[in-house]
């Protein structure tokens, strides 16, 4: 007897032949399933799994763009892009332990926790670790050979020209893109257009293949600009020799040529250096020759006597009363530093009377005036189109009083900015004609505004000359071999509304006069060892700068190298 059999009679029961039929069909209808998901995914929507291939397999990224060089005018370069190495990873391909990550980050110059920040970011599946490595540090990163990092080529900015015209330059930032100065003003230009490359990777999560380029990078054009090297480089040296010189808190220096407008040098003292700007103050960065404003002081003369000869308000033998160096005007006293009883209006210039020049100012309608000094570029911006450029302030003439008409004519209750003063003086080295300014080198000479008559520009060349020679408040701007005009200006500097006794010191002049081929501004601000007479502390800038810049520049001389005189009595000073 079978006991089993016996026990469980379940057992020996026969099976419903339904069930096997069912388990059969689902097992066919699973197959058919998996097989259709199959040929739908491989056949029909096949972009689902390449997706999913390429995110472990591929990769775009981006192909940065060559960045447009730039020269001065005679090619010499400014600012080049050089290539480097960036480091950067793919979180998700990343295997590395804490000895290697410690490693990467003393490399790197990174701190642990932060590089481990980086890389396992889940939220990212591309990071840079650190942006434009030295060639032995990219060598380093490489040769770690870790998964998940690689190294991505970039362009970095250089400027061999250094200090000297880093305020007009500028710079750009991690991404070569402009940030100030020039490189910002220009960037649409120089810029370029990143592009995009495929790459193939490997398990280990490193570049194995260019699978080739989806947009290719278009890079930034070149840039030629107006600036002469050699003119810059004299800019500088003798500004920053001035400023130590009298312990200045800064100062600037534009030359423009005088014929086009054209700007070869502009330089700014205290500067920086653009290749290294880890730690640079903001003082430092400005562009002082544009952005800052100062009373121009008796700079603004020339423009007060044109107004009124081209008026016919006077000439320049018209004799003035300056009433021994002391006149009344709203209850307010003007003062000249050296007394005259009677001066002549070249003679006003020449000595920078500040009497005589409120008197023949006050001979003229205010509006009249105001027109005068608007037309010749006050209160408004070169058109130089750089980035913070101060438009300077030209009170309306409605709004003067008496003695604030006065006091314009020896430039106080007006500001400019060193630029904007260097354009004016090309109306006096053009006929008249106030030229635009350029950054750009100019493949002709531009036409300008005609302010002045031809007569009333050369009757101030001549009265401008006058002040550079014995007897007037600049002989220390006379130049060997050239024949030099100029005038001084000296003024107290504005602190909340109130005059202080800190000064701007300032010069601007043109040579040579027979045929003005360059135009030099100076301004030293707040110079602190005693001396602060434009004469004194701007004018020997202007004759070094000046020199230098027209013997580099093989203009012929105009007056015997000889002609040089040193100063037998006092400098004239003019009043503050």
């Amino acid at each position: 007897m079978n006991y089993a059999a016996s026990a469980h009679p379940d057992i020996t029961a026969k099976l419903p032949g339904w069930r096997a039929t069912a388990l059969f069909v689902a097992l066919l209808l699973g197959m058919a399933g998996l097989l259709g998901r199959g040929v739908y995914l491989q056949g029909i929507h096949d972009d689902f799994l390449q997706e999913k291939g390429n995110a472990r397999y591929s990769r775009v990224i981006e192909v940065s763009a060559h960045r447009g060089m730039i020269t001065d005018r005679n090619g010499e370069p400014l600012a080049v892009s050089t290539p480097v190495e960036s480091a950067w990873a793919s979180p998700a391909d990343v295997e590395a332990d804490s000895r290697q990550i410690k490693q990467l980050a003393q490399i790197l110059g990174m701190g642990t926790d932060e590089v481990k920040k980086h890389l396992f970011d889940a939220s990212r599946d591309f990071v840079y670790l650190k942006r434009h490595l030295p060639p032995d540090q990219a060598g380093k990163v490489a040769s770690l050979n870790l998964p998940g990092i690689s190294l991505q080529r970039e362009y970095r900015r250089f400027y061999p020209a250094g200090e000297e015209a880093a305020q007009m330059l500028g710079f750009t930032g991690q991404d070569d893109n402009g940030q100030e100065g020039l490189e910002l003003a220009l960037q649409e230009r120089l810029g370029g257009k990143s592009g995009s490359q495929r790459v193939i990777k490997d398990r280990r999560g490193h570049i194995v293949e260019d699978a080739g380029s989806l947009h290719a990078p278009k890079p930034g054009s070149d840039v030629v600009l107006s600036l002469d090297r050699n003119v810059q480089h004299l800019a500088y040296r003798e500004l920053e020799s001035a400023v130590r010189q009298h312990y200045a808190k800064a100062g600037a220096v534009v030359v423009l040529d005088a014929r086009s407008g054209e700007v070869l040098a502009l330089a700014n003292y205290p500067a920086y250096n653009p290749n290294n700007r880890g730690k640079v103050s903001s003082q430092a960065m400005r562009n002082r020759a544009i952005a800052d404003l100062f009373e121009p002081g008796s700079t603004m003369k020339p423009f007060t006597v044109a107004t009124a000869i081209e008026q016919g308000k006077v000439h320049p033998e018209t004799v003035i009363n300056t009433e021994n160096g002391v006149y009344t005007v709203g209850g307010k006293k003007i003062h000249d530093s050296h007394p005259e009883s009677m001066l002549t209006v070249a003679q006003v210039i020449q000595k920078s009377s500040n009497v005589g020049a409120a008197k023949i100012a006050l001979s003229m309608e205010p509006e009249t005036l105001w027109r005068s000094l608007s037309d010749s570029g006050f209160g408004a911006q070169t058109g130089s189109n750089f980035p913070g450029e101060a438009p300077g302030k030209l009170r309306a003439a409605k709004t003067w009083k008496p003695i604030e008409q006065a006091t314009m004519s020896y430039g106080h209750g007006i500001s400019v900015n060193l630029l904007q003063l260097a354009r004016a003086y090309t109306i006096f080295a053009n006929d008249g004609e106030l030229k635009s300014v350029s950054m750009l080198k100019l493949d002709s000479t531009t036409i300008g505004k005609k302010v002045f008559s031809d007569s009333t520009a050369h009757a101030l060349r001549g009265m401008l000359e006058l002040a550079v020679q014995a007897g007037g408040t600049a002989p220390l701007a006379q130049v060997a071999g050239y024949r030099v005009a100029g005038k001084t200006g000296t003024a107290h500097k504005l602190e909340n509304g109130h005059y202080i006794n800190r000064y701007v010191a300032s010069f601007v002049g043109f040579a040579p006069v027979s045929n003005p081929r360059l135009i030099v501004a100076v301004m030293i601000d707040e110079p602190g060892n005693g001396q602060y007479y434009g004469g004194l502390v701007a004018a020997p800038v202007f004759s070094k700068v000046a020199g230098a810049a027209l013997r580099a520049l093989n203009v012929p001389n105009d007056a015997p190298l000889d002609n040089v005189i040193a100063p037998t009595a006092d400098i004239v000073a003019e009043e503050v």
